[in-house]
């Protein structure tokens, strides 16, 4: 089942807290870490999970840091679908997922694309609305994970192609 709430201001802060936590586990490892998805866009509808970006210098020693991210409660979850990523997913003691990161070394087109969509989406608030339109029109039509995410992807796949062409 998925639940999309109203944005929270506390969102960012929760953001601000597990990048401190993961830069005290992972250290040098860090070259940049950023709040992305729909947490990170002010007055947009979300489901309540922590999305985050995180670049690297080397997937190789990311994956070397992978006992501290179990350590910090993650789930360590490999390339999960898409080549050049590295994926972590953290839980609440009832199961509910509350944090996930997607991990890409430095140069990885992956990540221009993931802080284009978002800083379109903050500076297109009419965008940002429709988005949030089509998240509760998904919602009414099935309430499951799979139907909400495959509804979306077309959305998505729009505004990051004009997200990428508004960057350059």
């Amino acid at each position: 089942m998925v639940v999309v709430l109203p944005y929270d201001l506390t969102w960012p802060d929760a953001f601000r807290q597990e990048a401190l936590e993961l830069r005290r586990a992972l250290g040098d490892r860090i070259v940049a870490l950023h709040h992305i998805g729909s947490t990170s866009v002010p007055g947009l509808l979300a489901k309540p999970i922590i999305d985050m970006l995180l670049e690297v210098s080397a997937l190789e020693g990311l994956d070397r840091g992978n006992p501290q991210m179990r350590a910090l409660g993650y789930e360590v979850m490999g390339a999960f679908g898409i080549e050049g990523r590295r994926y972590f997913r953290k839980s609440d003691a009832d199961g509910v997922r509350t944090h996930q990161i997607h991990a890409f070394q430095s140069g990885s087109p992956h990540l221009l694309r993931h802080l284009a969509f978002r800083d379109f989406l903050r500076a297109h608030p009419g965008v940002a609305e429709a988005y949030g339109a089509l998240k509760l029109e998904l919602l009414g039509v099935s309430g499951q994970a799979g139907a909400y995410m495959d509804g979306k992807d077309a959305f998505v796949r729009r505004v990051e192609g004009e997200a990428l062409e508004w960057v350059v």
